[in-house]
């Protein structure tokens, strides 16, 4: 397979997952009641998981490789800055758009290093476009039901979900022509998103996970860092 085709299949793998995330999820009526219930906090949780897991095992290791301590220190206090104060504008706003955010955070870094380390010709890329994709089905999933629980259309959403997938070829072929030859920028934005990510985390993941009367959803967030943990030991 070409450089080339390897990028387009990888990273459009990588970005359908969003929108069959949210095509799960709006799947109406699961039965029993409970079920549905718990499903959802747990799959809330699992992507909650999943994106510590990015942050603690991809992001983060992979980001200061290239860039001093001081510059990783910088990188990781603005991107914690950046994101509390969207987050500000967000709830002024009234948006319900803080878990997309969250998921668009870990995947824009994400993709663009795919695209960066498909064009150095390293192994393993196949791995991360699969561990990205696995990543983005819960949090397609999550990002549904914010978005619905937020009055918008089905329709409106699903078309939203289906763009943003859109981004993986996109961004992929950016960080192929244009990052491969910078890692110290790319040490940096994943630095960045990093520490963006981890706010939104905890700032609006997080609290929704707990369940009255059952503690099984938490496990979620447990079973979703070990999806990244996995993927990152079988890349070695």
């Amino acid at each position: 397979m070409s450089p080339i085709v390897e990028l387009l299949v990888l990273t459009a793998l990588a970005g359908a997952a969003i929108p069959i995330g949210g095509l799960v999820a709006s799947i109406e009526h699961i039965r029993p009641h409970w079920l549905e219930r718990e499903f959802r906090h747990t799959v809330i949780a699992f992507g909650g998981g999943a994106l510590i897991s990015a942050v603690a095992l991809v992001l983060i290791p992979e980001g200061i490789k290239t860039i001093s301590t001081w510059e990783s220190v910088l990188a990781f206090a603005a991107g914690g800055l950046f994101f509390w104060g969207l987050q500000v504008l967000l709830d002024r706003s009234e948006s319900s758009a803080s878990q997309l955010v969250a998921m668009l955070s870990d995947f824009i870094p994400e993709v663009i290093a795919l695209g960066a380390t498909i064009a150095t010709g390293k192994s393993g890329v196949m791995l991360l476009a699969l561990i990205i994709a696995l990543q983005n089905l819960p949090e397609g999933f999550n990002s549904y039901r914010e978005f619905i629980s937020g009055g918008m259309r089905k329709s409106k959403i699903l078309w939203a979900f289906f763009a943003a997938s859109l981004l993986g070829p996109i961004l992929g072929a950016f960080g192929f022509w244009m990052l491969s030859d910078h890692p110290r920028v790319m040490g940096w934005m994943q630095v960045f998103a990093a520490a963006g990510i981890l706010y939104l985390v905890f700032e609006d993941i997080a609290p929704q996970v707990p369940l009255k009367r059952s503690s099984f959803p938490s496990l979620g967030a447990v079973l979703g860092f070990l999806l990244g943990l996995l993927g990152k030991l079988l890349e070695g």
